[in-house]
């Protein structure tokens, strides 16, 4: 029996996805929920066997990506996918790059969502990650996600509007380092200076 832990802090979202799975699958999975990311540990802690956990980016004891970085640097061997209402590129890719398995809209129509879900679980349970969603102009973002994590991290920092010499305190790293990390990123968006970037997303 495959086990799937539902992570969302709206007990509609949960009883939703619950019920709709159930209508279209069979005894073989286990449903799980829990409605803080605390919770969720805790639950992973005590049942490692889950296959997959779906988990909501906004939860009130974690915002953000905080919650699935928390998640797997806990669980590294965990199989997580990140459930959200936002289609926001540069959130997808970095979902993909701290690695998460697969991403979920909560937009889609419950079939859609179940057969998502399903086909994440299938993925999980063989090791490797589903393709995650392409919506338009996203080339931009997915060659920001194939840097990996120590970019996105600078990344974040820059556009909080850090200083290299601030960003340098904060990670550790050298500034020279830094200066090379800013230009990596400046060239995969492919923007000519911070100001540019910064209003990418703003």
């Amino acid at each position: 029996m495959s086990k799937l832990l539902i992570v969302d802090d709206h007990a509609l979202v949960r009883v939703g996805i619950v019920t709709s799975l159930g209508a279209v699958d069979n005894a073989n999975l286990q449903l799980l929920e829990a409605s803080t990311l605390h919770d969720a540990m805790e639950l992973y802690r005590s049942e490692p066997d889950i296959a997959l956990v779906l988990l909501d980016l906004n939860m009130p004891d974690c915002k953000g990506l905080q919650g699935l970085k928390q998640f797997l640097e806990a669980f590294p061997q965990a199989r997580v996918a990140v459930i959200s209402g936002t289609q926001d590129e540069f959130v997808i890719g970095q979902v993909r790059a701290l690695g998460a398995v697969g991403y979920v809209t909560k937009g889609q129509a419950p079939r859609q969502m179940c057969d998502t879900v399903l086909g994440l679980l299938a993925t999980a349970q063989g090791g490797v990650t589903a393709p995650f969603p392409r919506f338009p102009s996203s080339s931009r973002y997915d060659r920001v996600a194939e840097l990996g994590p120590r970019h996105l991290e600078i990344l974040e920092l820059v556009l909080s509007g850090c200083s290299n010499q601030e960003i340098s305190t904060a990670t550790g790293l050298s500034l020279g380092t830094i200066k090379n990390y800013v230009s990596t990123i400046l060239l995969a968006l492919d923007v000519k200076s911070r100001s540019h970037l910064i209003s990418l997303f703003r």
